[in-house]
């Protein structure tokens, strides 16, 4: 009942908040100009090419558009059908790795409801497809190679899948989801040592089944265009963005020790406990000595995907979160794992309840942080629920602490897991409607549709918002250089643009005469800027006709 509850929030409200002006913009509005065009090999955005990702995620897009029609909400639907296969991943997993028993499959019921109750994954099913379905892909041949393993007499079927999910992946965003899982089933190999098995990895059906999903698009796009897209894509977007970082800051190589925790919570804080159990099998019995199909193994190998993956990305110049995402359902197997082990054991033993408290002050920590950045009286975001999901988050703690301290730690787990569905709940039936006043674009276009001509210039200068191609259905040039913007407004052209209020005040004496013709906020979502309470910005439509 709980998983059910935790799962409906993912397909609720899907069409009644607008596009992110992120990540989601450009996967909303290519498919749809591939459809426009009839033209599903070279991807288009902005009526330009857009060639610096593989096709899958527009094309499972498009797929859906062509059933329900095109829309923000149907584009959310494949998002959330993609956190179910993560979902569905950790199930399987924690099903793999834990002992067999009377009470097997408790663990991946745990798993699958550890990760659906994680606030960030709600987050990103509503916003983020391609990272949403390559985690999905790597984790299905995560999955499919620890059946394999605990299954041996099932190997080829298990391997054959894998392969299947690896061709995925790497039609989703390239040889990274071959060369990750490549490296950590090598090193899974080699810890027990086993390297003489890669002869059973079936290798050579392996590069068939991955060439035979991959290889049709990128021979129609070199028949097309010949090397010119392909070549940059495989050296700039992979090779050069692992190292030099293209386009981001410099971040530390501990970034992703925070991220670890924050991405998988509330699970992820089972970790510790995990580790412990995880190293006294080791020094039980050491690697290689127990049974091909040996839970434990799973295990290891669940442990070695976590560390490889953060490991390897952490190399990386260009660190983002979710370049580890893939990890979230090997964590939540973990959890469900330790957490179905514990209560089989003893539902009072005290690494249970110490984690179900650790959790719980988590919460309250969370719902206190909510009051004070959302609830209290020098908040510059309003956010309606907020005074009652912080309430609700610190109540919900203090009574799993309660409860945990009282060694009723399985009970203190189920109010925890409660609350989180509560608070998903809200946050998506009121926080993310209540959050529409900063997004500015809708707003925009209205104004834009009901004023600008077909020959007129509609532009934005030096802010990010793809969002308003889609929108639109138009053109929308994108300025960083200031004079395109004095040029364009001294022509004889009729011109819209778009930016911050902070930049029209330092240009304005430079600028040719121009009027702001409309005017809205917008949320600056850098988490500095909401603990400095800085106000939100403020964006400006300006034209240079005013009558």
């Amino acid at each position: 009942m709980l998983l059910a509850a935790a799962i409906i929030p993912y397909f609720l409200d899907l069409d009644g908040s607008a596009i992110w002006d992120a990540n989601e913009a450009f996967y909303v509005e290519t498919p749809r100009e591939m459809m426009e065009r009839g033209d599903y090999v070279a991807p288009t955005f902005n009526y330009e090419p857009r060639l610096n990702k593989p096709v899958l995620s527009y094309w499972i897009v498009a797929g859906f558009y062509k059933l329900f029609g095109i829309s923000v909400g149907v584009q959310r639907l494949p998002i959330a059908l993609g956190a179910m296969l993560l979902i569905v991943t950790a199930f399987g997993l924690a099903r793999a790795a834990e002992d067999r028993g009377p009470s097997q499959g408790e663990a991946g019921l745990w798993a699958a409801l550890g990760l659906a109750i994680a606030p960030r994954l709600v987050m990103f099913a509503r916003r983020i497809l391609i990272d949403i379905y390559i985690s999905a892909f790597m984790a299905l041949t995560l999955l499919c190679f620890a059946l394999s393993e605990r299954y041996p007499h099932r190997r080829r079927l298990f391997l054959t899948l894998m392969y299947v999910a690896v061709g995925l992946g790497v039609l989703t965003k390239g040889p990274v989801a071959a060369a990750v899982p490549g490296l950590v089933f090598a090193v899974y190999l080699l810890v027990h040592r086993e390297a003489w098995r890669v002869k059973e990895m079936m290798l050579p059906a392996g590069v068939a089944i991955v060439l035979a999903i991959v290889a049709p698009w990128y021979v129609a796009l070199y028949q097309r265009d010949g090397w010119t897209p392909i070549v940059p894509f495989f050296l700039g977007e992979n090779f050069d963005r692992f190292a030099e970082g293209i386009g981001v800051q410099d971040r530390g190589p501990f970034f992703y020790l925070p991220v670890v925790f924050s991405d998988s919570l509330p699970w992820s804080l089972c970790l510790f406990a995990a580790a412990a159990t995880w190293v006294r099998d080791v020094r039980t019995r050491w690697f290689g000595t127990e049974p091909s199909d040996d839970p434990r193994r799973i295990r290891t190998l669940l442990w070695l995907w976590i560390l490889v993956m953060v490991v390897f990305f952490s190399f990386s110049a260009s660190k983002q979160d979710l370049y580890i995402f893939p990890i979230v359902p090997a964590i939540a197997a973990l959890g469900g794992v330790f957490i179905a082990g514990a209560v089989r054991t003893s539902g009072r033993s005290t690494p249970l309840c110490v984690t179900a408290a650790a959790i719980a002050v988590t919460l309250v920590f969370l719902g206190g942080g909510i009051l004070y950045l959302f609830a209290s009286e020098r908040t510059v975001y309003a956010v309606k629920p907020a005074t009652v999901i912080g309430v609700l988050a610190v109540a919900g703690g203090v009574t799993g602490l309660l409860l945990s301290v009282a060694r009723r730690s399985v009970t203190a787990f189920v109010v925890i897991a409660a609350v989180f569905i509560t608070i998903n709940w809200m946050f998506v039936l009121r926080v993310l409607p209540g959050f529409e006043i900063y997004k500015p674009v809708p707003g925009f276009a209205q104004v834009l549709q009901e004023r600008a001509g077909p020959a007129d210039v509609i532009a934005t200068y030096d802010v990010a918002l793809p969002s308003l191609v889609f929108y639109l259905r138009r053109h929308v040039d994108m300025w960083f250089d200031p004079q395109q913007l004095v040029r364009a407004l001294g022509s004889d052209r009729t011109v819209y643009a778009i930016l911050t209020e902070a930049n029209y005040a330092a240009m304005a004496p430079a600028l040719p005469p121009a009027c702001v013709i409309d005017r809205r906020p917008t949320f600056d979502v850098k988490l500095k800027n909401v603990l400095v309470r800085a106000p939100p910005p403020d964006l400006v439509l300006i034209t240079n006709r005013c009558k």
